[in-house]
């Protein structure tokens, strides 16, 4: 059977070779072409209603005059961009658009970093090292902690504010410590090591905070409503289900952590009803030993058996360019099927610009390994093969682009990799990755730089709906959860278009 698609594609080649020889081809011909090429990008087989091609039209000027103003913002590092797109109308816009769900954002840079300070840093017992390296650390206890390594000497931050006479400078460069936030981006990293090892110290300092067990259930709270704030629906968060600490030093386990996660995602919906709920990815650090990697799969193989509606499944995290890769971790990653276990895996993979080493063939082992989805997928388009798997499969990308740009895979966004993927109609997701680390909050950011950016004036309304829908549409919900999703979302969609049109 012939589809549509394929109908104007032979139409296009009878054209063409009708046209040999002719030294002016065929308008009708250049206007098949254009329609052929635009129909294939993500959303271009979106039928639009006559309210949302108003604001097509509208969003289509507006980026108009956002490309040929200077600067522009997708083509700067994001530190520099951030005011100017926080003028953009299109970026007043797309704040208001329900997004869906976001799919790849990390437990430990959930919420802002202005509420870590502003409210967390001033709760009483809250001791800072300043590191030997220049960095921080934080923790609460009844009395001062003991010297550690890099950490000789703890101060209680109420007494240390006390004899401050610019508290908000001292707030502000506690923030710039919980951030990879920096006037200048290219001097203070000038290459990729420089700011992952910078990313590396800031998730320790952020992670002395969060794990204490009643922030950790107030940042989860925040993380959610900062989430909804911004029109997100449904969340699926990577994390290690580290250990969290008492006061008085006591520990709790993963299971605390992973009833906390319910009992707070239960206490939300209470008050959101609209708010679909959230998931977790468990995830382990690729710098890990093989067996440590194998014990962590076999826990969490326990773990989704008795919290089935909250583990989602597995991922590897960490630098790619420095940590294991997918294949090294094989052995262990077979275990799921060893014993016939059903375990999904959402592999971070592809996340480096290195083309043609072991770490680049990651984005090969994560679809050797019936990955669900593919973290970042930056090398994605210099492999053919995986590209075309990943298509037939459904296998979605998780793009960044904030992140990918202040790693520094890429300066100038409409260079990024994931354009080509976007033209050519590649199942992909828009996400934040770790917006506590980057100075965002949401997802109306990298839906900016994606839509903007990346799309650049091909991107459309149709863009943005497929988009919002991938986001349902490659979750892990089961199908009729994805349904009451879909339902809520487009009712959310048809009450936007309405009030912006």
């Amino acid at each position: 059977m012939i589809t549509c698609r394929g109908t104007a594609l032979m139409t296009i080649m009878i054209l063409v070779s009708v046209n040999e020889g002719r030294s002016i081809p065929d308008p009708y011909q250049r206007e098949l072409m254009l329609q052929e090429e635009a129909s294939q990008q993500v959303g271009g087989r979106v039928e639009l209603s006559a309210a949302e091609q108003r604001l097509d039209s509208f969003l289509r000027k507006l980026k108009e005059q956002e490309m040929v103003a200077s600067p522009f913002p997708p083509a700067m590092h994001f530190f520099r961009a951030k005011p100017h797109i926080q003028k953009s109308p299109v970026f007043k816009v797309l704040q208001k658009m329900p997004k869906g769900a976001v799919l790849h954002v990390h437990s430990s840079a959930l919420a802002s970093v202005d509420w870590l300070v502003m409210n967390v840093t001033y709760r009483p017992h809250c001791y800072i090292c300043f590191t030997w390296s220049g960095s921080v650390k934080f923790l609460f206890s009844t009395q001062r902690p003991f010297p550690q390594w890099g950490c000789s000497s703890w101060s209680l931050l109420e007494q240390l504010r006390a004899t401050i006479s610019d508290i908000p400078a001292f707030d502000k460069s506690l923030m710039r410590n919980l951030t990879l936030w920096t006037e200048d981006p290219d001097v203070a990293y000038p290459n990729q090591d420089t700011v992952w090892e910078r990313f590396e110290q800031t998730f320790i300092a952020i992670s002395g905070l969060i794990s204490y067990a009643p922030v950790f259930k107030d940042y989860l709270y925040q993380g959610l409503q900062q989430l909804y704030d911004d029109n997100i629906l449904y969340l699926e968060l990577r994390a290690g289900l580290s250990m969290t600490y008492m006061l008085d030093g006591r520990v709790r386990d993963r299971e605390w952590s992973l009833q906390t996660y319910k009992n707070i995602t239960e206490q939300f919906r209470l008050e959101h009803p609209d708010f679909i709920g959230i998931r977790i990815i468990v995830t382990v650090h690729r710098e890990l030993s093989l067996s440590q990697v194998k014990q962590t799969i076999s826990d969490t193989i326990e773990l989704q058996k008795r919290y089935p509606e909250i583990i989602a499944g597995f991922d590897l995290v960490g630098r790619e360019d420095t940590g294991k890769s997918i294949w090294y971790f094989r052995e262990a990653l077979s275990v799921p099927t060893e014993v016939k276990a059903n375990l999904s895996y959402f592999f971070h993979a592809g996340e480096t610009d290195l083309d043609g080493t072991d770490v680049d063939r990651n984005v090969l082992d994560a679809l050797l390994f019936n990955t669900t989805r593919i973290g970042h997928g930056f090398a994605l388009a210099h492999h053919p093969l995986a590209k075309e798997l990943s298509r037939k499969r459904g296998v979605p990308l998780e793009v960044c682009p904030i992140s990918n740009q202040v790693l520094k895979l890429v300066s100038d966004l409409r260079n990024h990799p994931a354009a080509v993927l976007m033209s050519e109609g590649h199942p992909m997701v828009v996400s934040s990755d770790d917006p506590t680390l980057f100075g965002t909050t949401g997802l109306s950011y990298d839906f900016y730089e994606a839509f903007v950016g990346i799309g650049g004036l091909s991107a459309n309304v149709g863009t943005l709906k497929e988009l919002a829908l991938n986001s349902i549409r490659y979750s892990s919900l089961s199908a009729a959860v994805k349904n009451k999703a879909t339902a809520i979302w487009k009712q959310k969609w048809d009450k936007f278009i309405l009030e912006n049109s």
